[in-house]
């Protein structure tokens, strides 16, 4: 196998952002907030893993529109 076919285990928050359908902007205030998903800072740099990213975006499975309590992500605010 190739390591060019290996898939990012990290991504940086550019990457992590468009994974996820959000701007990097968007990302940085969930963090700020801890709002977020988890993330790691290596060398300074913050990094994010993919099973984080899937793992707090399906915090935010909706079961039906009828009930407000399911899937809740909130938003990168104080």
């Amino acid at each position: 196998m190739q390591t060019s076919q290996i898939p990012p285990r990290y991504l940086r928050t550019d990457e992590a952002a468009r994974f996820l359908g959000l701007s990097p902007r968007t990302l940085e205030k969930h963090r700020t907030y801890g709002t977020g998903p988890t993330y790691r800072k290596l060398g300074g740099r913050v990094v994010y893993a993919l099973a984080d990213l899937q793992q707090w975006a399906d915090l935010g499975i909706v079961c039906s529109t009828s009930d407000p309590n399911c899937g809740t992500i909130r938003p990168a605010a104080a």
